[in-house]
């Protein structure tokens, strides 16, 4: 056997033996996140929530804020957000009208808010006045006179209710009353408040 020979095959025992310690200590490999929790049970007499998979990108109408300044959705960006649409004339939406309020005033915050979206026609000089009388305390003014975002979220009636994620994205529906201050209701909300932001 030459020095040629004897150099050639010891360089690539050394190759295999590299090749067999890579494998050896490679790291194992990262799991798969696991994926998404369905949301808890919204469901009962008064109420049946249906969650979008996968969820939608919120329409880009404007509503308009208690002093008449346009808003768009994006002001709300990193919260979830419960968007309730409701009217003066609407008597299941007047009856959870307070549950809002008590969701709010126990749950709103940087992380959380209850947008409810008033499409009255007359528009704060019916809207306000009943919201004084209903003594809700924790809730903004927000119009839609025109309900324009109301068509522009496909909704068919009052009350119609929308949860948005924290990225913006509708994460589901109620179409027709619910009882928002249950348990069952707050779980709900915390569900999507414990989530990263995925658009799902």
């Amino acid at each position: 056997m030459t020095i040629r020979q004897i150099t050639v095959g010891a360089v690539i025992a050394e190759l295999l033996l590299f090749i067999a310690l890579a494998v050896l200590l490679q790291p194992e490999p990262r799991a798969l996140p696991a994926r998404t929790a369905e949301p808890p049970k919204f469901e009962g007499s008064f109420q049946h929530f249906t969650a979008f998979s996968p969820r939608r990108p919120t329409p880009e109408a404007t509503i308009t804020d208690g002093d008449g300044r346009p808003l768009g959705l994006d002001a709300f960006a990193g919260k979830v957000v419960v968007l309730n649409f409701w009217a003066t004339w609407c008597a299941p939406c007047k009856r959870e009208m307070p549950d809002l309020d008590r969701l709010q005033a126990a749950l709103g915050g940087p992380d959380f808010a209850v947008v409810t979206v008033s499409i009255d026609r007359k528009g704060r000089e019916v809207v306000e006045p009943w919201m004084r009388s209903a003594k809700l305390e924790h809730l903004a003014m927000y119009l839609d006179p025109g309900s324009k975002l109301l068509r522009a979220f496909g909704g068919r009636g009052l009350p119609t209710t929308y949860i948005l994620d924290r990225k913006g994205f509708v994460a589901g529906m109620i179409e027709g009353p619910a009882e928002w201050n249950a348990d069952e209701a707050r779980a709900l909300v915390r569900f999507y408040l414990a989530e990263s932001g995925a658009e799902g």
